[in-house]
């Protein structure tokens, strides 16, 4: 688990994206540039939820999100993307 020291505010998650794929199944090395952006991630910080919203995602969900979903940032040299709980569109 990674111990990051940021707390999500109101209804925030903290997601860790996973890492692009590097080739395709078929074994073709994908260059950085065709990379898809990661469109799922694991949930390392959680907000506290507001009045009107219930967190429902915990700290270890594995989560899925939209392509442009969140704001990324980087911490420790890890990338990072902050996002609303309504950004999140499954826990696989």
């Amino acid at each position: 688990m990674s111990n990051v020291n940021i707390k999500p505010l109101d209804d925030r998650v903290l997601v860790e994206p996973q890492a692009a794929e590097e080739k395709t199944a078929s074994g073709i090395i994908i260059p950085d540039s065709a990379k898809e952006k990661p469109q799922s991630g694991k949930v390392v910080a959680v907000g506290p939820g507001t009045k009107d919203v219930t967190m429902g995602v915990k700290i270890g969900d594995t989560v899925l999100y939209g392509k442009y979903a969140g704001t990324e940032l980087s911490l420790g040299g890890k990338d990072y993307l902050i996002m609303r709980q309504s950004d999140i569109l499954a826990v696989v």
